[in-house]
């Protein structure tokens, strides 16, 4: 079977849908979704109707923080939560559609399980918040309490950091695995990056092909321009969200 899995849209729809056009070039119809596809970006409606279509879709804390009050954010992170609040209650004259996207936004689970395989957000111990970055490899105490929830393999996103994680303690960035990885017996933790928000210094999409045990990651070009004039257009969202996707932060 090969699926596409993705995270992080953050209601980027250039990058969403430069990514949708990758994953159909492919030949893939099965997505999977690991949460926040909204938050920080321009245009939470659209994505959210990508996201009806996907598979399986995973409850994300920016997805959260819209349902409820955002906790934790940074200034600019909970201005724009509560202007894509506005949006979902007011950015659409249909009631059915808003209707839609706040049933399907509140329905969203905290992990998906598919036989060995894990989908989560943030962590297998805290599915909506836990941050699993690259140095964490060095806190031998935490990693070993993620992995001992983890049945074999975990995909997961909140970083925004592409690459994979081994019961080693290694961290491995794509570049440095020639963007592929085979799934072995090992457990692993594999992040897919982020669509729409790139923390990795590239300003590319990314996302993971999963084909039986091969591991693709994939980074696609969109137009970061259009997003960027998008967000500098509304005021209640900081240019910063903008200008960081040209540099990959």
């Amino acid at each position: 079977m090969k699926r596409a899995i993705l995270s992080d849209i953050h209601g980027n729809l250039e990058a969403l849908e430069a990514v949708l056009e990758d994953i159909q070039g492919q030949g893939i119809s099965t997505i999977h979704c690991l949460g926040d596809i909204i938050g920080y970006g321009p245009n939470p409606l659209q994505c959210i109707d990508h996201a009806l279509a996907f598979d399986t879709c995973i409850l994300g804390n920016h997805d959260q923080a819209a349902l409820f009050d955002p906790e934790g954010f940074s200034s600019g992170a909970q201005k724009a939560i509560f202007w894509t609040r506005q949006q979902l209650e007011t950015g659409s004259s249909d009631s059915a559609a808003t209707l839609k996207r706040w049933n399907f936004l509140a329905e969203l689970p905290w992990i998906h399980r598919d036989n060995s395989i894990m989908y989560v957000h943030g962590s297998a111990r805290n599915p909506l918040n836990e941050y699993v970055f690259p140095e964490d490899v060095h806190n031998t105490a935490k990693m070993e309490k993620i992995f001992a929830l983890v049945g074999q393999y975990c995909f997961q996103g909140h970083t925004h950091i592409p690459g994979v994680f081994t019961e080693q303690m290694q961290f491995h960035a794509p570049p440095d695995l020639d963007h592929q990885y085979s799934l072995e017996k090992e457990k692993v933790l594999v992040n897919v990056g982020s669509v729409g928000q790139p923390r990795d210094g590239h300003s590319k999409a990314s996302y993971v092909i999963l084909e039986d045990t091969h591991v693709q990651f994939r980074r696609v070009e969109y137009d970061l321009e259009a997003t960027i004039k998008k967000i500098q257009d509304i005021p209640e969202l900081d240019n910063f969200l903008g200008s960081r996707l040209r540099e990959g932060r």
